[in-house]
């Protein structure tokens, strides 16, 4: 009798057993075909925008884990009616989406960021539009406020899918007040105590200017946006080109910006990034059969997530330096921070020039604008309408550094803490559930 219970009970355990075993081996099959379908469709040469991941091997160390500046929280500027419509602007899809429904794998994402100069975007735009391969990618314009023939140029674009996005704390959207001008802010050169006035004087005695402050504002904000807010982008991992208003871009940049992002883990492993043009703006390249590692240029520059993540890992550094110029803030203070010299990659001859001349995002009135009706051309010879680097090329090292180093104290215009707060709030604004505003 004890024998045949345990029997019933041993065949009992078994019928238990048996479609547990079933459903893990179900769960499995499943999950082998989604494996199979989900490789299957990545070997496709095209991708939509909102299923890619692109990740290159590299030598630098590095993730997508973001170091955030202790028991600060951010705070963000209550936003005027105009600033909360272009935030929903934000969101919108790109557009051309049905002209160009597909963006190639192997894509580098395009930045554009621009101010008030239309008669500068209408140049950059026909570049652009002669470039070899700008079909099969994503521009993404991001502008310091709003400016309405800005916007009516970058609505005209219809040779790619493009997404425009608004800077919605730039100061030119809060007339009277932060981060605008604010009743009771120090001008010039005030003594707070005299003038009973609000404001920090940067290091030279100079309190906040919104126009200046805006030039930093809206680079920081870009960035953060770009690779941490959009959805077209927060979770590319790849190479993304930055290019400015005043940037002629060659029709063969493009794909030469390709084969560098693909060239740099063999030919420089220790590479930040990739650029399109000489760190010396002035210079037009070398013409040598050869590949050039110097310091990062500020003109056609290309850099992946994982420089990302060590660049916001310096978002204090960046923050309370005392310059309102992006770039010189990086050269000066975040990549001397790096540990190591921060160099790019580039061809000897350039695939972008730099041809503003005004400066400060001056050149918008049409009576005194540098360039007459958007007109001006660059005489390029024919090796430069086209790819024209070589895989199997050496690589010549700058090791002279030239420019602003570390040490250098800056040329002010950013001592106010309410922009360093504002600068920070930026940085960790898509990284907390919570960010509270007024």
């Amino acid at each position: 009798m004890a024998s045949y219970k345990r029997s019933r009970l041993k065949d009992a355990g078994y019928r238990r057993v048996v479609p547990l075993v079933l459903l893990v081996l179900t769960t499995v099959l499943v999950l082998v075909v989604i494996f199979l379908l989900r490789n299957e469709a990545g070997s496709s040469y095209y991708s939509s925008y909102d299923d890619e991941v692109d990740v290159e091997s590299s030598s630098l160390e590095g993730g997508d884990h973001v170091q955030l500046e202790p028991k600060f929280r951010p705070k963000l500027p209550e936003m005027t009616d105009l600033a909360m419509s272009l935030e929903q602007r934000n969101q919108l899809p790109p557009r051309n989406r049905d002209l160009f429904p597909h963006l190639a794998k192997d894509h580098i994402k395009i930045v554009l960021y621009v101010h008030n100069r239309p008669q500068y975007l209408q140049v950059v735009v026909r570049s652009l539009s002669n470039v070899e391969g700008i079909g099969e990618t994503l521009l993404i314009v991001s502008h310091d406020g709003y400016f309405a023939e800005m916007d009516r140029i970058i609505q005209s674009i219809k040779f790619c899918q493009v997404k425009q996005i608004f800077a919605p704390y730039s100061p030119h959207l809060y007339p009277d007040r932060f981060p605008g001008v604010s009743p009771g802010d120090c001008q010039d050169k005030d003594d707070p105590d005299e003038k009973k006035c609000r404001g920090n004087a940067d290091q030279y005695g100079n309190h906040r200017s919104p126009k200046i402050v805006s030039l930093k504002h809206h680079w920081w904000w870009m960035m953060n946006s770009v690779w941490d807010g959009l959805t077209e982008t927060k979770r590319h991992s790849g190479h993304i080109l930055f290019i400015e208003e005043d940037h002629f871009i060659y029709s063969n940049a493009y794909r030469n910006v390709q084969l560098l992002a693909k060239l740099k883990p063999m030919k420089c492993p220790d590479c930040y990034a990739v650029n399109l043009a000489p760190s010396d703006v002035t210079s037009k390249g070398e013409g040598w059969e050869s590949l050039i590692v110097e310091k990062i240029g500020n003109v056609g520059y290309t850099f992946n997530r994982t420089v990302w993540r060590k660049i916001h890992a310096k978002a204090k550094e960046f923050c309370s330096f005392d310059d309102y110029n992006w770039d010189i803030t990086m050269w000066a203070t975040v990549y001397p921070s790096l540990g190591s010299r921060v160099v790019s990659l580039r061809g000897p001859r350039t695939s972008a020039v730099h041809f503003g001349k005004c400066g400060l995002h001056q050149g918008n009135d049409k009576s005194t604008a540098c360039i007459d009706n958007g007109n001006l051309s660059f005489d390029t010879d024919e090796i430069d309408k086209r790819s024209n680097i070589i895989s199997n090329w050496p690589v010549y090292v700058f090791k002279k550094k030239t420019g602003y180093q570390a040490g250098f104290k800056g040329w002010g215009g950013w001592g106010d803490e309410r922009d360093r707060e504002l600068c920070l709030s930026f940085a960790y604004m898509y990284h907390f559930t919570e960010v509270s505003s007024g």
